[in-house]
């Protein structure tokens, strides 16, 4: 595994960013049975193939941000949560995954909580981390709000209508395909292996995360997009 320099110098940053959101819109995910992981999205290898160094893997700022996608889905309350109000004006992260995926999920929603825990309490008010299930079947408000509550309690996690969870996922180049089962009766489903961080002041994805960043790049960049900026 190759990984990126702790501090890239921002023009190469941003040509890799603008090179990964050329492959991010080919439908980059990971595909997750109930035995494992099915491999890495091709957003994480182009990232690592493109990148070498020393340091910790970094998150990529893009050139052409990405729209938030216009999604009004079911929170674990079970309220009607309209994606774009809701978070309007605040610093937000976004991830697709689902509760029964084996390890990519829950270390990268874990790394978020254990970054986002070392904030002072004003920024983490500020802050939205947002869990969009890939597998709306199964992550019903009840069983999803008590995965998200065992990270962070202040996670929002939102289920609904898989057509109109995949077809945002799609716009932030994500694909995501319908669960099914495999030859085996396991049910396999995809998802995505990307954080996005939506800054305040045009509720655009500006930085994306792939699934081998670690805590350590989580705790470095959070303090700035809790106030907005770039980190």
């Amino acid at each position: 595994m190759h990984h990126t320099p702790r501090h890239r110098p921002r023009r190469a940053r941003r040509a890799l960013g603008l090179a990964l959101a050329a492959v991010l819109l080919t439908g980059a995910a990971t595909a997750c049975g109930t035995s494992g992981d099915g491999g890495s999205g091709a957003s994480g290898d182009a990232a690592a193939s493109a990148d070498a160094g020393g340091g910790p893997k970094q998150g990529v700022v893009l050139d052409n941000p990405f729209e938030k996608p216009e999604l009004v889905l079911t929170d674990t309350d079970g309220e009607t949560y309209d994606l774009v109000e809701e978070t309007r004006g605040r610093p937000t992260l976004i991830y697709f995954g689902y509760t029964h995926c084996p390890d990519v999920c829950p270390l990268t929603m874990s790394n978020i909580a254990v970054a986002k825990s070392k904030l002072p309490e004003a920024e983490q008010e500020k802050l939205r981390v947002v869990f969009v299930t890939s597998d709306p079947e199964r992550d019903t408000p009840e069983s999803l709000g008590e995965w998200l509550r065992a990270q962070d309690p202040d996670f929002i996690g939102l289920t609904g209508d898989f057509e109109k969870i995949q077809a945002g996922a799609r716009s932030l180049g994500i694909a995501l395909e319908p669960p099914a089962e495999d030859e085996n009766g396991d049910v396999v489903s995809s998802h995505g292996t990307q954080v996005l961080a939506f800054l305040p002041e045009d509720d655009r994805a500006h930085v994306l995360y792939t699934e081998d960043v670690p805590v350590e790049t989580y705790e470095k960049d959070l303090p700035a997009l809790a106030e907005g900026k770039l980190p």
